[in-house]
C-alpha cells in the first residue's frame, strides 16, 4: 500500500485552474456582482435551453463557472490539482485534455437527458429550468480514472480515514447515488446526476480508449509479423530465373 503524494501542477491542469479562477473572478464577481452584468448566465447549463433551444455550447462552458461562494471553486480546483496532475503525468497532456472534456460534456448530456425524461414522465419541469454549473462532472471523471490507474494509492477520506483509491471512488459514487435517491431529481441544490454522469462518462471513455489501443496494437503486431514473414515457394525450380520467389 503506497501513500499518495500530491504531484507538481502539470501544464493543462494549470491552464484549467487559471481559466476557472479568472472566469469566476472577472465574469461572476467583478462584472456580475459589482456591475450587475448577467450575460455570463447564458454560459451555464440550462437543460431546457439545451433541449428546446439547442444551446449546445452550454454543455462545455458550464464547466468553467462556479457558485459565488469561493468554497465551491476552491474545493473543485483542489480536486483538479490533486487528481488531474497525476493523471496528466501518466497520460500526457493531449489525452488528459480530451478525457477531461469528454467526462464533463458527457456528464452534462446525461444530466440533460435524465431531467428531460423525468420531466416528460412526471410533468414536473423544475429540474429543466434549474441552472447547473461547476467542474464537478469532469472531476468525477478524473476520480474514476484515478481509482482505476492508481487503485492502491491511499486517500484520506474527509482528511481522517485512510483508504485505497479504488474504495474511495466506490464510496464517492455510492454517497452520490444515495443522496440522489434521498433527495430526488429536483430536491437538492447539488446536481448528483451530473456527478454520476461524470463517473459513467469517464468509465466509458476509458473502456473505449483501451479497446482502441488494443486494436491499434494488434494491427501493428500483425503488420510487423507480415513484414518479417518470408516463405520460400520453390527456389530449385526458380534457378533459371533472376530471383527466387517469395511470398511476402
Amino acid at each position: 500500500m503506497s501513500r499518495i503524494a500530491v504531484a507538481p501542477m502539470t501544464p493543462v491542469v494549470k491552464k484549467l485552474l487559471i481559466a476557472n479562477v479568472a472566469i469566476w473572478f472577472v465574469l461572476q464577481i467583478f462584472l456580475g456582482q459589482f456591475f450587475k452584468w448577467t450575460g455570463w448566465e447564458s454560459l451555464i447549463l440550462h437543460p431546457a435551453m439545451v433541449i428546446e433551444k439547442f444551446y449546445g455550447w452550454q454543455l462545455v462552458s458550464y464547466m468553467f463557472f462556479h457558485a459565488i461562494s469561493p468554497f465551491h471553486l476552491m474545493f473543485n480546483m483542489l480536486m483538479l490539482w490533486f487528481f488531474g496532475s497525476e493523471l496528466e503525468k501518466q497520460w500526457g497532456s493531449k489525452f488528459f485534455t480530451g478525457y477531461y472534456f469528454v467526462s464533463g460534456v458527457g456528464a452534462a448530456i446525461i444530466y440533460c437527458l435524465s431531467v428531460g425524461i423525468y420531466a416528460a414522465m412526471t410533468g414536473i419541469r423544475t429540474p429543466l429550468v434549474i441552472p447547473v454549473m461547476g467542474a464537478s462532472g469532469a472531476l468525477f471523471g478524473l476520480l474514476v480514472a484515478y481509482g482505476i490507474i492508481f487503485s492502491e494509492n491511499v486517500i484520506y477520506f474527509m482528511g481522517l480515514f485512510p483508504m485505497k483509491a479504488k474504495y474511495f471512488v466506490i464510496l464517492a459514487g455510492a454517497i452520490d447515488f444515495a443522496s440522489l435517491l434521498s433527495s430526488g431529481v429536483a430536491g437538492s441544490e447539488v446536481a448528483y446526476i451530473a456527478h454520476l454522469g461524470g463517473l459513467i462518462s469517464g468509465f466509458i471513455a476509458l473502456k473505449v480508449a483501451a479497446q482502441w489501443k488494443r486494436q491499434k496494437d494488434g494491427q501493428k503486431r500483425t503488420a510487423k509479423r507480415n513484414n518479417n514473414l518470408r516463405l520460400v515457394v520453390d527456389n530449385e525450380k526458380a534457378k533459371d530465373q533472376d530471383n527466387p520467389k517469395y511470398w511476402n
